[in-house]
Formats: structure tokens, sequence, C-alpha cells
């Protein structure tokens, strides 16, 4: 079975090229349900979840060209050309869905577009409930009929899947990402004016949305909490650049500041980094936007402890909070994290332990000692931000850490050993 190993102590130092964001990919790759004509995506990841949801649109349907993506991370495929002249299959099957929760995201492109739709609830990583409530609340309230029926969401527009979806005032009574996209999409086809309050603002979702914008949907509010979009009869094919991954460059932003190292993020874009560069400057590790990317630098020997609670954009992202929780454990004093997303997101706290850590954990909040020493030791990934938590702290550990079960790390970092070594690290994948 496959392992990272990483020999730590070395002070990262170079430029490392950031990655197209998956969390953007993904739902980019469903406008293709959308419209009869060609889309293509640049900039597209290499990575498994990629190919996943590639097999779901194929089996709607979709010709992809990507004959490369879903064979491994890392074999390369930066341009992504998407076609569905028509949509040949309605279902969306467990087997597949089963893998990966944004496969959901089908969902409201094939009811705007089809009228019908069964879908499989999702699956992904182990980190909480995450509920599709929030999809199909909006959903039925643009007019849509849902029912679950052996583990399948089946839903039909208004006149038994002939009639369009309605435009409606949609109320979010707490932020989600999926559920935004989905519903936006939808939206684009509906008839009349959807209004969605309580959006999500993520950098991902304005990626949609400008993507959607330029095959002639009409939205407006873009990047605010109040989204407006007018239905169109139809939409035509695009080009468009995937937005680099903030997620994967804050972890290598981390990554400088648990070495002592200086890094180039290049394509990075610091505004999309948010609270994760406030907390990093008080930890004393310095971020600024420079041509090309963002230039990370860490200023001390060891990181100041920082609080640090998540929230949804513009607050610190939950997707960082577990390498974060890497960089406390080795800082000086205590900091207390408080995960408020997901309520199952400290699985990575009795591997981080196994490797020297001094961490308490009571519900939602975990507390942490910074320790000025962390040894290398077996550690499991228990899920995909987990993964590179433990790769983090193995860069700052006295000895050599292996790290099993890393098909979670392969859903959402594209070659991450390779670029790792090639600023400094001692990492490496074994078979």
């Amino acid at each position: 079975m496959a392992e990272i190993v990483v020999s730590g102590g070395q002070r990262l130092n170079g430029e490392i090229p950031v990655s197209g964001a998956k969390n953007a990919a993904l739902p980019l790759m469903a406008v293709t349900l959308l419209t009869s004509e060609p889309v293509t995506l640049t900039n597209c990841p290499d990575l498994y979840d990629i190919g996943t949801l590639t097999n779901v649109l194929r089996g709607h349907g979709a010709e992809i060209d990507a004959s490369r993506i879903g064979e491994g991370a890392g074999s390369g495929l930066p341009v992504l050309h998407m076609h569905t002249p028509e949509i040949k299959s309605i279902v969306a099957p467990y087997d597949l869905v089963s893998q990966m929760r944004a496969s959901i995201l089908v969902l409201g492109p094939l009811l705007a577009r089809e009228g019908k739709a069964e879908v499989s609830l999702p699956g992904g990583c182990a980190i909480g409930s995450r509920p599709v409530d929030l999809h199909l609340m909006g959903l039925e309230a643009m007019g849509a009929t849902i029912a679950l029926r052996d583990g399948y969401v089946v839903a039909e527009t208004p006149q038994g899947g002939k009639g369009r979806l309605q435009g409606a005032k949609i109320n979010f009574p707490k932020v989600s990402v999926g559920a935004t996209e989905n519903l936006v999409m939808a939206a684009t086809l509906a008839e009349g004016r959807t209004e969605m309050f309580n959006a999500a603002q993520e950098p991902e979702v304005v990626d949609l949305c400008h993507c959607l914008i330029s095959m002639g949907a009409e939205i407006s509010g873009v990047g605010t909490s109040h989204l407006i979009i007018d239905g169109v009869d139809r939409l035509s094919g695009t080009q468009h650049q995937v937005v680099a991954d903030r997620i994967e460059a804050g972890t290598f932003a981390v990554a400088a500041g648990m070495t002592g190292g200086e890094l180039i993020l290049k394509n990075g874009k610091l505004e999309h980094l948010g609270s994760l560069a406030t907390v990093l400057e008080a930890s004393g590790v310095v971020c600024t936007q420079v041509a090309g990317g963002i230039h990370v630098v860490s200023t001390q020997e060891r990181p100041n402890s920082v609080n640090v609670t998540t929230e949804p954009y513009p607050g610190f992202p939950t997707d960082l909070q577990a390498q974060t929780m890497s960089l406390m454990v080795v800082a000086r004093g205590m900091a207390v994290l408080t995960e408020t997303i997901f309520e199952n997101r400290y699985m990575h706290v009795p591997e981080l332990i196994r490797m020297g850590a001094n961490i308490e954990v009571d519900g939602r909040v975990a507390v942490v000692r910074g320790v000025e020493k962390l040894f290398g030791a077996p550690v499991m990934a228990t899920d995909l931000r987990a993964s590179a938590s433990l790769i983090l702290a193995g860069l700052a550990a006295e000895g050599e850490t292996r790290l099993s079960d890393i098909h979670h790390l392969d859903r959402g970092y594209e070659r991450i050993e390779a670029k790792l070594s090639a600023v400094g690290a001692t990492i490496e994948r074994q078979e």
C-alpha cells in the first residue's frame, strides 16, 4: 500500500506552483450539463475527485477529453474539454456518487435542463454529517417535487418534469457552499428571478458565477451574500480558467512557517487567503502579494500561538484548520482552536499526539500547548485535510514520518510530494 515518507528538519525555500482549486473545478465541471455547447476548463487540477466526477458526468452523456484524469494524481491534464449535446441519463448512481459528496452538484443542472433527476445521496470524507437538506429546500422553493427513495434523491420540475423551475426567494438558515452552487446553477435556467440570502461568498462560488455569466447567465451580487439570478432560456458554451487553490496555497504557507522557510506560491492570491493571512502574520509568518504569486517568509525560529475559530468565508476556513493546528503544535504558548463548521473534524489529533503534540479536545474546542520538538512516527490519514496536516508535522519533526491511507490526500492535492521536494523537503511516495 502506498505511503508518503517524510524526513523532517529541512528549511523550505523556493517556488511552488499552486494548482487550480479542486473546490472550484468540481462545480465548474457540472456546468456542462446546463448547455449543449462545448465547455473548456483550463488550469484544471489532476486529482482523484476530478476523475470521479468525470465518470459521473459521462454517465449523463457528457463527452470529456480527460484521458489521463483519474489514473492517479500527477499524470497531468491542465485543460478539460467537455461537451454534453444531450442528457442520456438522469441517474447519478450510488457506486460513483458515494465516492465523493460533490457529485450532488449534478442535481440542480439536471433538473434545470432535463426536468428530472435521480441522484444518490453522496459520500466523501467522514468529517461530519454534511446533509443535503439545504439543496433540497432551495429546489423545492423553486417548484421541484422531491422524494427520497432507496437512498436516492428523486426530483422533477413542475408539470411532471415538463415545466421549468421557477424563480424564488431562498433564505439559507446557515451558509452552505454546495447548496449555493447547486441552486445558482439551477436558477440560471429557471423562469423568473431567484434571490438568495445568506449565500456563500467563497472565491470558488465567485469563480462559478463568473463562468456562468460568460455562458450568458444573468447574475448580480457576485461576491456578496445576496445573489440575484434572472433565468434565461439557454446557456452557451465557454472557456474558463479555474481559480488557484487557496487551500493548497494556505497549506504551503503553513509549511513555510513550520520549517522557518521562505516560499513564492506561484499563481496564489493573497486576498483569497483571507483570515489565514492574519493568523499567519500574528504567528510570525508574513505573506505579501507579489507579481505572479504570494511571497511567504517565516520571521522567527518558532511561531507564536494564535487562537483560531473556523467560520464561513471571509472567516477562517475549516479546510485549513488541521494544517493550522500543526503550526500551533510547534508554536510558543497555548492556542485554542474552535471548529464551528463540522462536528467531527479533529480526527487528526490522535495522530499528532503520536508525534509528540500536546492537544486536548473537548467537543468542538481543541487546546494546543506548543512543544519544542515533534518526533517522526507512523501515522494514518483520516481525511483529506488531516493528511496535509500530518505531512506538515512530518516536515518539522525529528526523524521519519510514514503516512498511510494516502488516497485521501490524492483527492485534493496534486503532486504534493513533488512540489515539496522541489523546495528542499525530504519527502517521497513509496508504493
